[in-house]
């Protein structure tokens, strides 16, 4: 899977939205009652192309939505990227993957925006919103130190990843696939 920019948000929303109306309503569900939907129709339909928004994909269907942004915070001296707004498809809500899929995608998600770090977005510090805190159970075993980590702290406060990466030219950052 790929995290990839929406190139046309509005546009590319509008398919997201048909693809995964197709899949509550496979299972007998109303889409309209999806949360998240409310607000990511809000991020697309703002003018300018600065707002960020991704998808990860496999080439054949959209897994997940968020909003990506570098941006200078008080916190840290120099550029972070903040991931947040996270919505996925309503075959994980809905429960037709099952949760080892959910979290390979949620992995995946994580993964694009670390690789988002190292190359279009360059940034040493991440804060990646999960959905709930529930998620973060996923992500546990990234908090231990290990040689080949690519973070030099990696911290999960409820649903809040935050997590700074180690120099470029000694971590070695794995592409998803």
């Amino acid at each position: 899977m790929r995290l990839l920019p929406l190139k046309d948000p509005e546009r590319s929303w509008r398919h997201i939205k048909a693809q995964w109306k197709k899949d509550a309503e496979g299972v007998g569900e109303d889409f309209a009652t999806f949360g998240g939907v409310v607000a990511f129709e809000a991020l697309t339909a703002r003018e300018g192309d600065g707002q960020g928004l991704y998808h990860l994909t496999d080439g054949e269907r959209v897994h997940a939505v968020c909003q990506v942004r570098r941006l200078l915070m008080s916190r840290y001296s120099a550029p972070a990227l903040s991931a947040r707004f996270v919505n996925v498809s309503p075959i994980y809500d809905l429960g037709v993957a099952d949760t080892g899929t959910y979290a390979q995608m949620l992995v995946a998600l994580f993964s694009g925006v670390v690789w988002l770090s190292r190359d279009a977005l360059s940034a040493n510090h991440i804060r990646f919103l999960l959905k709930s805190p529930g998620d973060s159970q996923f992500f546990a075993a990234l908090k231990a130190v290990t040689p080949l980590s690519p973070f030099s702290k990696f911290t999960i406060e409820g649903a809040l990843i935050e997590c700074s990466l180690k120099e470029a030219s000694t971590a070695p950052v794995a592409a998803v696939s």
